[in-house]
């Protein structure tokens, strides 16, 4: 039987395991996924480095671990700066980043539309990378990194668009996966990255079409919102992502102001399927689903009955 986990701390609100056991269950696959609760890095890099696993996701806070530990980085970790999945082939690890694609795979499925809007992206992370990429690649407008530190928001996208132009430079260039999106380098060539802080980006939260929070407020009950929800209103797509203790400040601000909004239920299923895509492809592994078949296992399994 082949091991595979949700590595990080704290792990055990995940469903991962129960939506990756279903999917692998109905397809008759010896696989099992488990928990990994992880106390330190220094557990993390170990555990990483041991390869007792076929793969793994990585949720908060390991993903620069595992970016740093694997032996070959994908485009989508290298730019986000992080890794939330990491595959052992023939004990080569390889590590991807699907944080981005989830997200606004996810969106997308529910009706919102990125191409040509204004989009806000709260948080430096690597998960905030990874949307702010996917929504470039989704055909945004603009999008704009915003948090505390105008500084740091700066720094973020400064080193986003050096990895983008270090991809650019060095590799083959390759055509958008989706024939809807852009390919990098059209995203690259054709979308304004903006940066700021909250206190100070009022209009850009306002004028936004799309705002989605990537930060971890929210995470535990009581968290405030990351800015001043007065701005939201009627017309835009607000997101959080994460779940699990009902709604966070922002998405009931959202709600009240009448925007649509999303929980982060959506993103992980969309993770999900995009973490099998690829085991799937590297271990050739012949599934005959569809993408929006093993969604719908996966979302049933974890209870959340998305669509």
């Amino acid at each position: 039987m082949k091991e595979l986990y949700i590595a990080g701390h704290p792990v055990t609100h995940s469903k991962s395991p129960v939506m990756h056991n279903a999917l692998y269950e109905a397809i008759g696959l010896d696989w099992e996924y488990g928990f990994k609760d992880l106390a330190c890095d220094e557990d993390a890099k170990r555990f990483f480095q041991d390869k007792a696993y076929l793969a793994c996701n990585v949720t908060t806070p390991y993903k620069g671990v595992a970016f740093a530990t694997a032996d070959i980085q994908a485009a989508s970790a290298k730019l986000a700066g992080g890794a939330n999945v990491l595959i052992n082939k023939d004990g080569c690890l390889i590590c991807y980043n699907v944080d981005g694609k989830g997200c606004v795979g996810w969106l997308e499925m529910a009706g919102v539309v990125f191409k040509g809007q204004r989009v806000v992206v709260c948080g430096t992370g690597p998960t905030s990378l990874a949307i702010m990429n996917a929504a470039a690649e989704a055909g945004a407008h603009d999008v704009t990194l915003l948090g505390r530190d105008k500084a740091k928001c700066q720094r973020a996208v400064g080193g986003y668009l050096d990895r983008c132009r270090e991809l650019l430079s060095t590799a083959i260039p390759m055509p958008a996966a989706d024939p809807d999106h852009l390919s990098l380098a059209e995203a690259y060539d054709q979308v304004s990255f903006r940066f700021g802080e909250y206190g100070t980006s009022r209009r850009a939260i306002q004028e936004a079409d799309v705002i989605i929070d990537a930060t971890p407020l929210g995470m535990h009950e009581g968290d405030p919102a990351p800015f001043d929800t007065d701005l939201l209103h009627e017309g835009q797509a607000v997101m959080d992502v994460v779940y699990g203790h009902g709604q966070t400040a922002l998405v009931k601000a959202a709600e009240e102001q009448g925007a649509r909004i999303f929980a982060g239920q959506g993103m992980l299923v969309c993770q999900a399927v995009d973490t099998v895509q690829i085991l799937f492809d590297i271990f050739s592994v012949d599934c005959k689903l569809t993408r929006r078949e093993m969604f719908n296992i996966m979302d049933e399994a974890a209870g959340f009955k998305l669509l």
